[in-house]
Parts: C-alpha cells; sequence; structure tokens
C-alpha cells in the first residue's frame, strides 16, 4: 500500500504540461519506485510463508492434542471396563473424543487455510493495483515523449529510448 501511496503522491506532485491534464515525473525516481516493488513483493510472499507456516504449527500442536486427547480417552476406557465392565461405553466414548478432536483439527486447519488465502488475495490485489498505477505512469511517460517525426528523414528522435525500454524489458 505504501507503493502505490508513494506512486500517487509522484504523480500528484508532477510538473503539469500547460492545457493537459498530463504531468512529468522524474524518470528515475519512477523506475527506483519500481524497483523497490520488486524487492517488496518477495517480502510479502515471505510474509505469507511465515503465515502458513505458523498455521501448520498450530495444526501441528492441534494433532499433538489430539493424540493427547485419544490417549486419555483409551486411559479412560480402560479405567471404565476394569472398573464398571463397560466396555461399549468406553468404546463409544473414546470414538466421540477422537471424532471431536478430529474435527477440531480440521476446523483449525481450514481456517488457517482461509486466512492464508485472504492474505494472498489481497496481497494479489495490492500488487495488482500497483502494476496498474506503474503501467498507466509508463504509458503517460511514453506519451509524452512520443517524438515529433524529423523532417529531415520522418524517424523519431528517441530511438535510444526505445532500446532502454527493451533493456528494461519494456514494450514500448
Amino acid at each position: 500500500m505504501f507503493f502505490v501511496e508513494r506512486l500517487e503522491a509522484m504523480i500528484a506532485n508532477g510538473r503539469k504540461l500547460p492545457l493537459t491534464s498530463n504531468v512529468v515525473v522524474d524518470q528515475a525516481a519512477a523506475l527506483d519506485l519500481v524497483d523497490e516493488l520488486r524487492h517488496a513483493v518477495p517480502e510479502e510472499v515471505q510474509s505469507a510463508r511465515r503465515i502458513n507456516a505458523e498455521g501448520e504449527r498450530i495444526l501441528e500442536r492441534a494433532q499433538q492434542e489430539s493424540e493427547r486427547i485419544v490417549a486419555k480417552a483409551q486411559e479412560q476406557a480402560a479405567f471404565l471396563i476394569d472398573e464398571r465392565g463397560l466396555t461399549e461405553a468406553a468404546e463409544a466414548d473414546g470414538r466421540q473424543i477422537v471424532e471431536e478432536a478430529l474435527a477440531e483439527a480440521a476446523e483449525i486447519r481450514r481456517g488457517s487455510d482461509e486466512y492464508a488465502a485472504d492474505v494472498l488475495v489481497h496481497l494479489e490485489g495490492e500488487v495488482v493495483k500497483a502494476l496498474q498505477s506503474i503501467r498507466r505512469g509508463i504509458e503517460l511517460l511514453d506519451e509524452r515523449r512520443a517524438p515529433a517525426p524529423d523532417a529531415a528523414d520522418g524517424q523519431p528522435y528517441d530511438e535510444d529510448l526505445d532500446a532502454v525500454a527493451n533493456d528494461r524489458g519494456l514494450a514500448r
């Protein structure tokens, strides 16, 4: 979000061209912002991975808890069998505890998956917005840089700009 605000500020503070809605922005500053965006996106992906890893740790703890509950249920079942001879009741209670533990683990997994998906969808939206803003800025710069044909040969005077754009992977 910070990058989008910086891009908006750069465009808002650009020098306005008379009689147009166009502005001139510092190309080096715009390209620096694009480079920063390229570096920030992997950081956001790392953040999403950390969130996903935390979800996995939660799931692991839930699995351990479910195993503990199952062991406790087995102990209780053995006690009931030894003390009261209620084998069927003990097995039913054990199955119920296991089912509840598995359901709880599944719910925790769903919650962490939904959270990770929401974070990634939000991140994708922010990246798309930033890229759209950057493309609009580049298109605006390209429109402003479009030269008048040279009277001598009819060629634009900014052939070198096309080479620079190609070097940066930007098609003009």
